[in-house]
């Protein structure tokens, strides 16, 4: 991976307010996804969801945005009548999906108050609408029985797809929404992905409001490792991005005694799972596989668990 004068940059320099990395694992996962986001675009000469749309979703979220760093995605991203007209440079070839990805790193700035680009939002909006499928899902053949960092799965896919349609605030899609809800609230919940995608449409509170979203949150608590962290299934090893799906998923609801503490221990799980460089051992499906998109797509779900669980 490569090392810049940008990763040491980044421990002084900060957009707005407090600076949101002040925790020195959230810092180094800033200072090695912002050496990586821009290379993909420069080297290859188009945008990719792993570094242009996860990794760079994780920086706007960190509000850490140096000049060359995000400029060129950021072009991008406020251009979704562009985003299909170049091949898809990651492990899946389904536009649906990088549509989706790109909308999630251009809410995702926009709420930041990184841009305001609230027309190519709503461009975004509804072309991940339009994706929506005739059962209220937006299915992803991953051919897989569990998600991966960049494929998401079916479960993840609808969980962020109506977080992209919330986005916006408008109603104009409530429809469609209330049909994906239910979609993904009437289906069994048996492993981590899935139980963290019901969670993550939950509203805030001090349990899950729904019981599905109930159900939910006590598979997670079963889930987790003996020494904290959590893996795709109940009792397997931990894995950084099943992990960080858990973590950003329970978040809202840590006021409760139990999810709070499973929240401590897995987010220490996670910080000494991380390498010296910032970066994170890659979560792929099957496990122990090489991946650039997965890697650069696993650090970017770590640094957002990393920042939502930051106190």
């Amino acid at each position: 991976m490569r090392l810049s004068v940008i990763g040491l940059l980044i421990c002084v320099l900060l957009g707005w307010g407090r600076p949101v990395w002040a925790d020195e694992s959230v810092r180094k996962a800033v200072g090695f996804l912002s050496v990586e986001v821009p290379v993909w675009s420069r080297e290859h000469h188009c945008f990719s969801c792993h570094n242009n749309g996860d990794a760079a979703r994780a920086l706007y979220r960190a509000k850490a945005v140096l000049p060359g760093t995000l400029a060129e995605t950021t072009h991008w991203l406020t251009r979704p009548e562009a985003w299909d007209g170049q091949g898809d440079e990651g492990p899946s070839s389904d536009k649906r999906l990088a549509r989706l990805q790109f909308a999630l790193a251009l809410a995702t700035a926009i709420d930041s108050g990184v841009i305001d680009a609230r027309p190519a939002l709503r461009v975004a909006v509804d072309r991940v609408a339009d994706d929506l499928g005739s059962d209220g899902s937006w299915t992803v053949d991953n051919g897989m029985t569990v998600g991966s960092p960049v494929t998401y799965g079916s479960r993840l896919s609808t969980a962020l797809a109506i977080r992209v349609l919330r986005s916006e605030g408008a109603d104009r899609h409530a429809k469609r929404v209330e049909r994906a809800e239910g979609w993904l609230r009437a289906r069994t919940v048996e492993n981590v992905v899935e139980a963290a995608s019901v969670l993550m449409i939950e509203p805030r509170g001090r349990e899950p409001s729904t019981e599905t979203g109930r159900r939910a949150l006590a598979l997670l608590l079963k889930a987790e490792s003996r020494r904290g962290g959590w893996g795709p299934y109940v009792d397997v090893p931990t894995e950084p991005f099943d992990t960080a799906l858990a973590l950003i998923a329970m978040s809202p609801f840590r006021a409760e005694v139990r999810v709070a503490a499973a929240i401590s221990r897995g987010r220490a799980a996670l910080v000494l799972m991380q390498r010296p460089d910032g970066s994170f051992p890659t979560t792929t499906r099957p496990p122990g596989a090489e991946s650039y998109a997965q890697s650069l797509s696993t650090a970017g779900w770590a640094t957002i668990a990393l920042i939502e669980t930051e106190r």
